[in-house]
């Protein structure tokens, strides 16, 4: 089991993003997801237990970021717990992360593009959500140094309509901070399940170990920019949390398709309330670029090993980016844009990508000391934590999980039956 060579050969990605691209691109991915669309699923789980359901959430995505981090400086390729479970447990699991990871993902990409709709242009939204997933694809195809720039305004812009958001409700003198206590009907499931939901929101740093081919000296700087852009993001979301909380309280919230947007207008600020809306589909593109991004090197990386047909594995001669990968990619999310529903994408997104971090984990566990393995109860409460929350969802989402996992599995078997013959 050796790490993938650190340098692009001919046909290769470009390195081009150092450790601040890298944390912008996990940012990107990151902020928005949840903020804008993940409390209201939550709190209908949770009720006031929304922030412990934060809480594990966070501590699940740090022993991901953990694992992942040692995983992605060892083996620095595009395709991340895909590369990562292969080389380290067997063909079949990388399979399966990578599998869990496109569906899963793709069902964040169409959550994100429609949520760009929903904020730009209410009953129209399938229709925006198409033309963006369109119009970010062609930016990813233009070469990912300008799509990490275009993150880094976008995130920029975001976090300035978050901190005032923030500001705006905590000194209102409309915000009640016995909201923010756990009352009476929660419940462990329901915190659990609030957690696995919330979790559609920490998973961007994957994006960063997915990039792992066009990111300068990986070895030192996938380690730092997960762990970091982790940690800035949870801060934002902390802060996010208890100040909608403050205003809306539980109840509000879990009806709320907007959350924060209400919170701004019942805390008296309506002027900002069409600012919040710019923010939210400022953060969704950002959010969607990023996640197009991930995908597509996963797709690569999974026709290179013949997982997907192999006329996916090319690099365009001037871009240096995977052209067909990405074309795919984008064309399928238009497709599911079109028709899903934005709630119902998000417990079907963590469900597959709590599998993808927990093939993550068990990888990490057969890493050395030499390797550079985590303090071992690390990976080990990270694959105990994904297995938990995954199955601790909605029902319909841990049965379409599953229905679909399998179906994965089953297109595998087929296909090795096949080779055998």
């Amino acid at each position: 089991m050796t790490p993938v060579p650190s340098q692009a050969g001919p046909a290769g990605l470009a390195r081009r993003l150092g450790t601040g691209d890298a944390v912008v691109v996990g940012l990107g991915s990151m902020i928005g997801a949840g903020v804008f669309v993940a409390y209201g699923p939550a709190a209908a789980a949770a009720g006031s237990g929304v922030l412990p359901a934060l809480a594990v959430a966070a501590l699940v995505a740090y022993c991901n970021a953990t694992s992942s981090a040692r995983l992605a400086a060892r083996y620095p390729a595009s395709g991340g717990t895909y590369v990562y479970g292969r080389e380290r447990l067997g063909d079949f699991w990388g399979y399966l992360a990578g599998w869990g990871f496109v569906v899963g993902k793709t069902a964040s990409c169409a959550a994100m593009a429609l949520t760009v709709g929903a904020y730009v242009w209410p009953g129209r939204e399938h229709l925006v959500a198409v033309a963006a997933v369109v119009a970010l694809t062609a930016v990813n195809y233009a070469g990912v140094h300008k799509a990490a720039w275009l993150t880094r305004v976008i995130v920029a812009v975001v976090l300035v309509v978050l901190a005032v958001t923030v500001v705006a409700c905590l000194t209102s003198g409309r915000a009640d901070l016995a909201s923010l206590r756990p009352l009476a009907g929660v419940t462990a499931g329901g915190v659990l399940q609030a957690a696995g939901l919330l979790f559609f929101a920490f998973a961007g740093y994957a994006r960063i170990a997915t990039l792992g081919e066009e990111v300068r000296d990986p070895a030192r700087t996938i380690p730092k920019a997960i762990p970091l852009a982790l940690g800035l993001t949870l801060v934002v979301y902390a802060a996010v949390a208890v100040a909608v909380l403050a205003v809306l309280g539980p109840e509000r919230i879990a009806h709320s398709i907007a959350p924060v947007a209400d919170a701004v207008s019942a805390a008296g600020a309506a002027p900002l309330v069409s600012v919040v809306k710019a923010g939210a589909a400022t953060a969704a593109l950002g959010s969607l670029l990023a996640l197009i991004l991930g995908v597509s090197r996963t797709v690569l990386a999974m026709a290179r090993d013949g997982h997907l047909p192999r006329a996916l594995d090319a690099v365009h001669p001037r871009f240096r980016v995977p052209h067909r990968a990405e074309l795919s990619v984008g064309t399928v999310v238009a497709v599911v844009a079109a028709l899903a529903d934005v709630r119902g994408a998000i417990g079907f997104s963590s469900f597959g990508v709590l599998v993808y971090y927990a093939v993550a984990n068990a990888s990490a566990l057969t890493l050395s000391g030499e390797e550079g393995r985590p303090p071992r109860a690390v990976p080990l409460a990270g694959l105990a934590g994904c297995l938990l929350l995954a199955f601790s969802l909605p029902l319909p989402s841990t049965l379409a999980g599953s229905a679909v996992l399998a179906a994965g599995v089953i297109a595998w078997a087929v296909r090795r039956a096949v080779q055998a013959r």
